[in-house]
């Protein structure tokens, strides 16, 4: 049986609610995890297809086709992904700055952004990034901390409220508003893929799958905010506005600010050169 991935944060909820609710029907078994987990299963061929970081895809794209029209991007604000900070972004050279464990994207961005825009070179530590529990940080010794997801949303929410959470982090940077600033393009932060061993026809119907309830999932965001809102803690209003803000396709903008994106880690040494390298249409 075909093996296909899902990310567990809300994020995924406009792809996948229609499977969830079997009105669009999946010839396969659902694999959930964070981004990293996934990114893990897709490069040792324990899954068949999957939603993945895109630097995932730029490490391995000799093994992997990517899924048409199917992305996670933004034009600008992306609100999951955010950086909380004691200082302005410029003056963090020589501080400590967590970083996820569990998306390769996010921080590989994070690095350029430093590199390219704020120009200093922070001591990035290895840390949580889904912590959202802001009692936690009530000492902590770092000067910012990158966080993703579910956990991002709820604590941007919390320094927009203001209080003692809002006076801790004066400086909060959104990578895709940052990202859209410096090159003037969207971001793409997660796209699917497939192993290029999967049968074609095999493939082309999970996708085909993943496309249909993608489509369903954007004529239901209302519904699928209030869902994501339940299972988040994430104000009702703020999952609108979120997921208001993503887009789910590959266009040629969206194609252009990866294919930069690329083109950097390339020139950084970060990731190997490579093509584009798309499922065959049926």
């Amino acid at each position: 049986m075909l093996r296909v991935g899902r990310i567990q944060y809300i994020n995924c909820y406009p792809v996948y609610g229609a499977i969830d609710r079997g009105i669009v029907p999946l010839d396969g078994q659902l694999v959930d995890g964070v981004p990293t987990h996934l990114n893990h299963l897709m490069a040792s061929g324990a899954i068949d297809v999957s939603v993945v970081s895109a630097v995932e895809y730029a490490r391995d794209s000799h093994q992997f086709l990517l899924l048409p029209e199917l992305g996670i991007t933004s034009d600008g604000p992306v609100r999951s992904v955010m950086l909380f900070s004691k200082r302005a972004p410029r003056d963090l050279g020589g501080r400590r700055v967590v970083v996820s464990k569990s998306s390769m994207t996010s921080v590989a961005l994070l690095e350029l952004l430093f590199e390219h825009v704020w120009r200093c070179r922070p001591e990035f530590v290895p840390g949580d990034a889904e912590v959202a529990d802001i009692a936690r940080f009530d000492d902590d010794p770092h000067d910012a901390r990158l966080v993703i997801g579910d956990a991002a949303l709820k604590l941007f929410d919390a320094a927009n409220r203001g209080g003692a959470w809002a006076n801790r982090y004066p400086y909060r940077e959104d990578l895709g508003t940052a990202w859209k600033q410096w090159t003037g393009l969207p971001f793409v932060f997660a796209v699917w893929v497939a192993q290029r061993r999967t049968p074609v026809h095999a493939a082309l119907a999970a996708h085909a799958s993943l496309i249909a309830s993608r489509d369903w999932g954007l004529q239901h965001l209302d519904e699928l905010s209030v869902q994501a809102a339940h299972a988040s803690g994430v104000p009702l209003d703020t999952c609108r506005t979120y997921f208001a803000g993503l887009d789910y396709r590959l266009s040629y903008p969206h194609l252009a600010g990866l294919t930069e994106f690329f083109r950097r880690l390339v020139l950084a040494g970060r990731v190997p050169d490579g093509t584009l390298a798309f499922l065959p249409a049926a």
